[in-house]
């Protein structure tokens, strides 16, 4: 297919999907490897449509060793394909959040859907939330023999969902809190973490726990990590 026959990937979120269909792609690789070889973990904060969870796919398809499809883009000769890291995915764009009960019902449900795509255990019946997280981070290492990759996606929309009642907007940012501490505690067995957004709530406690990521949002050399220039 041509570039001018090429579609843009408008609402495309799956990397997979992007290559596969033929869709017009800006390698973003060149930054991914940069990032993976320049530090352990990373926050990013954009607007939304701008792209984070097509970047946040793409490092799970990197992670997961998928080499095949990226055939073609800068990475694809400089990565170790044949090391493959169980990834685990929180995703927080789907849906509307109103309050801490919803959130905790949340978090489980996205703890459990990956412990089955791992074919690992997480049990909710004997755990909090902080003690299923911990378990799914140590049996994914156990399982796979390699330290576990966390992928973040709209990490701050349960507390945007809440905003206009500030009251349960404290309760979810408490309950955010309850489940991303566990990411300090876990260091020694993850090997990358990528957290995304569209603010950073920097006034508030929510990161006391994260203070390893390392804020990219306004670094010139991660400018154009997600979507594409006019250039």
């Amino acid at each position: 297919m041509s570039d001018a026959a090429q579609k843009l990937p408008i609402g495309v979120q799956s990397f997979r999907e992007v290559i596969e269909d033929d869709y017009v792609y800006v390698d973003k690789t060149p930054l991914a490897l940069e990032l993976v070889r320049s530090g352990k973990g990373y926050f990013l904060s954009r607007p939304r449509r701008f792209g984070k969870s097509l970047f946040v796919n793409t490092l799970k398809e990197l992670f997961e060793g998928n080499g095949p499809l990226f055939r073609g883009l800068y990475i694809h000769d400089k990565w170790d394909w044949s090391q493959r890291h169980p990834v685990i995915v929180l995703d927080f764009a789907a849906g509307e959040i109103k309050n801490r009960a919803a959130l905790d019902r949340r978090i489980y449900r996205v703890l459990g859907d990956n412990a089955e795509r791992l074919g690992v255990t997480c049990d909710p019946l004997d755990n909090d939330i902080p003690g299923c997280f911990s378990d799914l981070i140590r049996h994914a290492r156990a399982e796979y023999g390699e330290r576990v990759v966390v992928l973040v996606d709209e990490y701050d929309k349960p507390i945007l969902d809440s905003l206009e009642d500030p009251a349960q907007a404290a309760t979810v940012r408490d309950g955010l809190k309850n489940l991303y501490s566990v990411l300090k505690a876990a260091d020694e067995h993850l090997q990358f973490v990528f957290m995304t957004g569209v603010t950073k709530f920097s006034k508030v406690s929510l990161f006391s726990g994260l203070n390893q990521l390392r804020d990219i949002t306004l670094s010139p050399a991660f400018a154009t990590l997600c979507g594409y220039t006019q250039q």
